[in-house]
C-alpha cells in the first residue's frame, strides 16, 4: 500500500498524499479528503512515546554525568566538552553528545559548542547545599538496574525483584557492599535535606519530652528536630550497621538504639517520627511496624509519618514514579491519605490528619488510642 514514510513527518502541517481509505484504519491525518495534513496532536503523541521508550538513556546519562562529577568542573563561563573530558578522563565527543542530550532537558545549557550551568544542573554540584548528585548516583547502582530490567515480572506477579537479583534483598546487599551502601545513605541524606527543614518548620515538636526516630538512618531529621526543640530528648532507632555509622552524633540529648523494628521492642516516647520508611513495605509488613510503634507508645502519643503522598489524579510527578520504584524494588507502595488512615486505624491509631509541608511531601499525624 502507499504509506507515509518517516520523512513525511519532518515538516508538521505540510500536505501528504491521502492513503487509500479501504486500506487504512483510523487515520492520523486531519483535514478534507483532498487536503490531508499531519495532526500536531498525533505528532506530539508519537514524539512523547519515542521519548519515553528511550527514556532510560536520559536517566543513565544523568547518572553517568553525576558519577563523573561533571558539574563540579563547570562554572558560569562556558566550557568545551574536550576540557571537561580532560578533567574527568572521558572521551570528548561521547561526553559532548551526552551533555547535549541533557541540555535538551534543561540540565546544562549548550551554546556554540560549549556548555555551562543552568539552575537545574547546579544541583548536581557536590558543594551545593541541597546537592542532588548523590541521589542521581544512587540510581546508577547496577543492582537497581538489574531489578528495573525485570519490571515485567513485577507486573506479571506483583512481586518485587529485590530478592530475585540479589540474595536476601537490597537491605542485605547494602549491608554487604560498603560502596553501594555509602551511595544509598548519601542519596537518602540528600533527599532528606530538601524536606527536613520544611518538616521542622511545619510541625511543633517542642511539646514532646522524648522523640523516637524509627528507621532514622544517620539521624539528620532527628538532629534538626532537637535543634529546634531544645528541651526534647531524641532516640535514634535503626539497624546495627546503620547505628554504628551514626555513632558520632550521640550526645546527652540524643541516644542511639540498635535493633530490628520487626523483632525488637521499640523505645518508649511521646512522639514517634518515621520518615519515608512505611512506603518501603507492603500493607502486611507496614502493619507490623506500626503495631510495634503502638506497643511502645503510651496512650495519647503522636505518630508523625513523613511521606510523599499519592496525588488524587494521575499527573506527572515524582510520587507516581516512586510508586513503581517501590513496586519493582521492594514491594512497597506510595499511599493516599485515605490509605494511610485505614492502615493506621487497623494498628491502633486514630485522629489521622495530613499536614502538607511542600516538595510533594506531607506529615501524616495520628494519635495512639
Amino acid at each position: 500500500m502507499q504509506g507515509v514514510k518517516g520523512s513525511d513527518f519532518a515538516e508538521p502541517g505540510r500536505p501528504v498524499p491521502a492513503p487509500s481509505p479501504d486500506k487504512v484504519g483510523t487515520p492520523i491525518w486531519s483535514g478534507t479528503p483532498r487536503d490531508y495534513t499531519i495532526s500536531m496532536t498525533s505528532l506530539d503523541s508519537i514524539t512523547r512515546i519515542q521519548l519515553m521508550s528511550g527514556g532510560y538513556y536520559l536517566a543513565r546519562s544523568l547518572q553517568v554525568v553525576a558519577e563523573l562529577g561533571i558539574a563540579d568542573f563547570m562554572s558560569d563561563e562556558p566550557v568545551t566538552a574536550a576540557d571537561l573530558a580532560k578533567s574527568t578522563g572521558s572521551h570528548p565527543d561521547a561526553l559532548g553528545r551526552v551533555l547535549t542530550l541533557l541540555s535538551a532537558h534543561g540540565v546544562f545549557e549548550r551554546a556554540d559548542g560549549r556548555f555551562r550551568h543552568t539552575e537545574t544542573s547546579r544541583f548536581l554540584r557536590t558543594d551545593h547545599p541541597m546537592s542532588m548528585r548523590p541521589f542521581a548516583r544512587m540510581f546508577g547502582i547496577p543492582v537497581l538496574w538489574q531489578a528495573v530490567m525485570r519490571l515485567d515480572e513485577s507486573v506479571a506477579t506483583g512481586r518485587p525483584m529485590g530478592n530475585e537479583v540479589t540474595p536476601g534483598g537490597f537491605w542485605v546487599y547494602f549491608e554487604q557492599h560498603p560502596d553501594a551502601n555509602e551511595k544509598f545513605n548519601a542519596a537518602m541524606a540528600a533527599k532528606a535535606r530538601a524536606v527536613i527543614s520544611l518538616v521542622v518548620a511545619a510541625y511543633d515538636f517542642t511539646k514532646f519530652p522524648r522523640i523516637a526516630d524509627v528507621g532514622g538512618g544517620r539521624g539528620h531529621l532527628l538532629q534538626a528536630i532537637l535543634a529546634s526543640s531544645k528541651r526534647s530528648h531524641g532516640i535514634l532507632f535503626d539497624q546495627p550497621h546503620v547505628v554504628k555509622e551514626a555513632a558520632g552524633i550521640a550526645s546527652d540529648r540524643l541516644e542511639l538504639r540498635a535493633g530490628d523494628f520487626f523483632t525488637d521492642n521499640l523505645p518508649e516516647a511521646e512522639a514517634f517520627v518515621i520518615m519515608e520508611v512505611i512506603h518501603d513495605w507492603d500493607d502486611e509488613h507496614s502493619e507490623k511496624i506500626l503495631k510495634a510503634v503502638r506497643r511502645a507508645a503510651p496512650a495519647g502519643a503522636k505518630l508523625v509519618l513523613i511521606e510523599a503522598m499519592m496525588p488524587d489524579q494521575a499527573v506527572p510527578c515524582w510520587t507516581n514514579t516512586l510508586d513503581v520504584v517501590m513496586l519493582n524494588l521492594l514491594g512497597g507502595k506510595q499511599r493516599s491519605l485515605a490509605e494511610y488512615a485505614g492502615l493506621l486505624n487497623r494498628c491502633g491509631f486514630g485522629q489521622v490528619r495530613e499536614i502538607p509541608v511542600g516538595a510533594g511531601h506531607s506529615i501524616v499525624e495520628a494519635t495512639a488510642g
